[in-house]
């Protein structure tokens, strides 16, 4: 039936933690008692992408962009807009409304108009648990039955092959030529895994998919299950993510009920079903063999390779493991074929990538650029720049295995081969922003603690070798460092790349490399001048009050050791030896008065 509107309420995991069920319930209640609930289509949709702005209501026909909607403008946004037909400006996203004043659509706004979204075409634009929306709205399960009834399984493999479709979780293995493995692999049992493990800090593109469009993952499973020969698959994700189950076991059951899952899928002869399989949330399990113990009820740790998966991985039968983002292409290539993907991107990086852009930039979220787009492009036109002014300094991509890459590579193309030679990496899809105030030195310390928690512990390299590092990274950020800390720093750092045993520990000093390669002048300041230029490494601070004070004592006030002393109306002083560091005197000066040396 025609709508008079549509409604999209953003309803993933960082809209609900602010409030947008609330939002939804009012709203249904409100149409309800208006008498015109059967006249608006109100969508539960995945994450929009947008998160800094959340919780978000997109209103159709007019693609009105609402943003940090609070349960008390749900009256307004019914009453003015959706029965007067008033778009409520007051309460529109800023960008939402150029410079004349004029309205722009949601899909106009900068943030959305200069991505291209595959992967993300479905989140926040179809209801995340009606498979009737995903079939109606997004040809769902079309690409699958095409595959099926229509395509060869090796003709499929080679769409795959042809569209130069790279792997998604970070190691960027060609597809087609994974599934070509699988596919030659000799046995009648065979395995397909979705890896949802998605560990890095800060990275949440793979629970963004499965909270807003599970079918999606599902049809890709299948149609990867009849290339090789599968008719069983296994989702395996973090116990973390409960919106994501919760939708991912709708989504089974409707499925199933629908004939998409199970024996004789869409009545054509073929059998395939999928398992969810929970993870604690061990880094190391997003590693292929790791997470293929985790599966067996084994210890997540990795296994030597070869064999590798493809010959020999779940129950040692071949299996196919792509992560959520690389599947979540699948479908759209068998439908639109590999010349219309490979008509984005670059040559060798084709098609688009998700990123989850955070750190210290203004548009925090999700956002999905073709290969090859510029980072500046991505900080400035898409992030929206540095908040408050401040200069950029540099990006981490890559999470925990990546590296930092400096302000002079701004104009560098984001495609596999590229981050690669700068020492960096594309990862799952973590892209952190720091600024003039980040010290790179508690940047590659955060990076390598991290792995250092997470160690499996079943090789000596990692095991060992990040522990030696990170104490190495102490030692220099608490000014105690030398000079032959950094060639130690190196040695380790080469030492534990070329011998721990699976790819997460060869890449774990990854963030330190990075830092000295281009940040080698903080790391001689650290050192020899035992001072930190960016003024965060406490142990190498001096706060110091300067002849602005105004003498209003609010500093000695807040001082919790008593450090400051002075009169009223005169310059204070702060007793070095007693200060702790706390930085409470600067938060509490009205003037500025006080600075870090």
């Amino acid at each position: 039936m025609a709508y008079k509107n549509t409604v999209l309420l953003c309803a993933g995991t960082g809209c609900s933690s602010s409030g947008s069920i609330k939002i939804l319930k009012r709203m249904e209640e409100l149409l309800e008692e208006k008498g015109i609930r059967d006249q608006v289509k109100v969508v539960k949709t995945g994450c929009f992408g947008l998160c800094a702005v959340g919780p978000i209501v997109v209103v159709y026909p007019e693609g009105a962009f609402y943003a940090h909607v609070k349960e008390e403008d749900t009256d307004r946004i019914v009453n003015e807009h959706i029965v007067e037909g008033k778009i409520v400006k007051d309460l529109l996203y800023k960008e939402a409304v150029t410079e004349d004043g004029e309205i722009r659509p949601f899909e106009e706004v900068p943030f959305y108009s200069k991505q291209v979204r595959i992967a993300l075409e479905n989140c926040g634009r179809i209801q995340a648990e009606d498979i009737n929306d995903y079939i109606e709205c997004a040809e769902g399960y079309k690409a699958a039955k095409k595959a099926i009834t229509e395509m060869t399984r090796e003709e499929v493999i080679d769409e795959i092959k042809r569209s130069g479709l790279r792997g998604r979780g970070g190691g960027g293995f060609p597809t087609g030529l994974k599934w070509q493995f699988a596919y030659n692999a000799p046995g009648d049992e065979k395995y397909v895994i979705c890896n949802a493990d998605e560990g890095d800090p800060g990275a949440f593109m793979d629970r963004s998919v499965l909270e807003g469009d599970a079918h999606c993952v599902f049809e890709a499973m299948m149609i990867t299950a009849y290339a090789i020969g599968a008719n069983h698959g296994y989702i395996y994700i973090r116990a973390e993510y409960p919106v994501a189950i919760h939708r991912l076991e709708i989504a089974l059951e409707q499925a199933r009920e629908a004939g998409y899952l199970g024996k004789n899928v869409m009545g054509t002869g073929f059998d395939f079903d999928i398992e969810l399989k929970l993870g604690a949330g061990a880094f190391v399990c997003g590693e292929e063999t790791a997470l293929i113990n985790s599966i067996e009820g084994k210890r997540g740790m990795p296994n030597p390779k070869p064999p590798f998966p493809a010959n020999k991985g779940v129950w040692g039968k071949p299996t196919i493991i792509n992560n959520v983002e690389t599947f979540a292409n699948i479908p759209k290539i068998i439908l639109k074929g590999a010349d219309w993907f490979t008509s984005i991107g670059t040559e060798k990086s084709p098609g688009t990538k998700v990123f989850a852009l955070g750190g210290k930039i203004e548009n925090v979220g999700l956002v999905e650029i073709p290969m090859g787009t510029p980072l500046r492009e991505i900080v400035y036109d898409i992030g929206g720049g540095i908040p408050n002014g401040k200069a950029f300094k540099a990006v981490q991509t890559g999470g925990p295995s990546g590296g930092c890459i400096p302000a002079q590579y701004l104009d560098t193309p984001i495609d596999f081969d590229s981050l690669t030679a700068l020492g960096s990496m594309m990862g799952s899809g973590g892209m952190i922003i720091m600024d003039e105030d980040n010290c790179m030195i508690d940047i590659a310390k955060f990076f390598l603690d991290f792995t250092v928690e997470e160690s499996c512990g079943k090789c000596t390299p990692c095991r060992e070798g990040t522990k030696r590092m990170l104490e190495i990274l102490e030692r220099i950020s608490d000014g105690h460092g030398t000079m032959e800390d950094l060639d130690k720093l190196e040695t380790l750092a080469e030492t534990i790349k070329s011998t721990a045993l699976c790819g997460l520990g060869q890449t774990a000093p990854n963030p330190v490399l990075s830092t000295l390669k281009f940040f080698r002048d903080e790391y001689i300041a650290h050192v020899v001048d035992k001072r930190c230029p960016a003024g965060t490494c406490t142990a190498l601070l001096e706060y110091d009050i300067t002849d602005k004070c105004i003498g209003c004592t609010k500093c000695a006030r807040v001082c919790p050791v008593g450090a400051i002393t002075g009169k009223v109306k005169e310059k204070h002083i702060i007793d070095i030896d007693k200060c702790i560091k706390c930085g409470a005197c600067m938060d509490a000066c009205p003037v500025n008065a006080i600075i870090k040396k």
